[in-house]
């Protein structure tokens, strides 16, 4: 049955054809690299604030995890931009967290900022880690996943009409965040119900643990 599963997605693909254009990522996805880049320095791989260079400024760095929780996107955007007057204060000052926090209103556009907002969303509401590389996750889920859970996850792939068939819609938190990754890897690696091919000997435990992490970014 899985042989035969895997065989009919590939046929089908070469009788009808790939997407030829894949959709943006999702806004975490992006914001994640940014975060990477610009700000996991001081708060840490976690968002925690444990990050090498508010250890060695001896600087004290606010744990993203949970402070985002409770401000709204507008007051994020003061604090990451520095734009704008506060309205705890009054001042035309941004450090609603720290005095040390730059800002990057130069350096982000408007799009940016939102996709750095989405992941701390993300950091402050997931209970899972990412556990692999959410880039490598990117370029698998184009080539294995997006024909039956879509080209932004959604679960509408070329393949739902022609098998009937309504796939895990993956950018809803509501369905992934009930699976830890161990059981999103088992059920990409040894198949779920019917339809939900298995993927062991064609991906790899690294792989596998890459499409979770993205998978994690889509809901947000």
């Amino acid at each position: 049955m899985k042989n035969t599963l895997h065989a009919l997605v590939w046929l089908t693909l070469l009788a009808v054809g790939a997407p030829e254009v894949s959709a943006g990522p999702p806004p975490a996805y992006e914001g994640r690299r940014l975060y990477v880049s610009y700000c996991q320095l001081c708060h840490g791989t976690d968002g925690k604030g444990s990050g090498p260079l508010a250890k060695a400024m001896q600087i004290d760095v606010a744990d993203l995890t949970t402070t985002v929780r409770s401000r709204s996107d507008t007051i994020l955007t003061k604090i990451i931009t520095g734009e704008g007057r506060q309205t705890i204060t009054g001042r035309d000052r941004h450090n609603l967290l720290s005095a040390a926090m730059p800002e990057w209103k130069d350096v982000f556009d408007e799009t940016q900022v939102k996709a750095l907002i989405a992941y701390l969303r993300f950091l402050g509401s997931t209970k899972h880690d990412l556990m692999g590389d959410p880039k490598v996750g990117l370029e698998l889920y184009q080539q294995y996943c997006q024909v039956c859970h879509g080209v932004e996850g959604d679960g509408d792939g070329i393949m739902t009409n022609l098998m009937g068939i309504m796939p895990m819609d993956h950018t809803n938190p509501n369905e992934t965040n009930s699976l830890d990754n161990e059981a999103l890897v088992e059920s990409i690696l040894d198949g779920k119900g019917r339809y939900m091919p298995a993927w062991r000997g064609i991906l790899d435990q690294r792989d596998v643990e890459a499409l979770v992490s993205y998978i994690r970014l889509l809901s947000h």
